[in-house]
């Protein structure tokens, strides 16, 4: 699993952003895949995952009904569709493969952690 996370960026407080994950390593359609945040200073945090083929998807709370996480196993690529962008979203998001039975909304059952992409919303 190589990935590559892209699509960070300055928008507003309301806009929308679109988050890409690409997997240059072979396995892409093994494993559950999952989105995390760290803002500065703070831990980082779940913030969307995915099952293998697509059909289970897991959110927190504090993004549910803004954010869809999707995946393209034929491209390798995972994607965050992040509407309604509030300030509180500011954060470096790292995209992730889920390794083992652990749960999907537990920082400890996803690696590798790559660069992230940097996401600021203004207010």
């Amino acid at each position: 699993v190589q990935l590559q996370a892209s699509g960070g960026g300055l928008v507003q407080a309301g806009g929308s952003l679109r988050l890409s994950c690409v997997d240059s390593g072979r396995t892409f359609s093994d494993n559950g895949m999952g989105w995390f945040r760290q803002a500065s200073g703070k831990e980082r945090e779940f913030v969307a995952s995915i099952g293998r083929n697509g059909r289970i998807k897991y959110y927190a709370d504090s993004v549910k009904g803004r954010f869809t996480i999707s995946r393209d196993n034929a491209a390798n690529t995972l994607w965050l569709q992040m509407n309604t962008l509030k300030s509180e979203d500011t954060a470096v998001y790292y995209c992730a493969a889920k390794f083992g039975q652990g749960s999907y909304i537990s920082v400890d059952s996803f690696r590798p952690w790559g660069q992230g992409t940097q996401v600021t919303v203004s207010s």
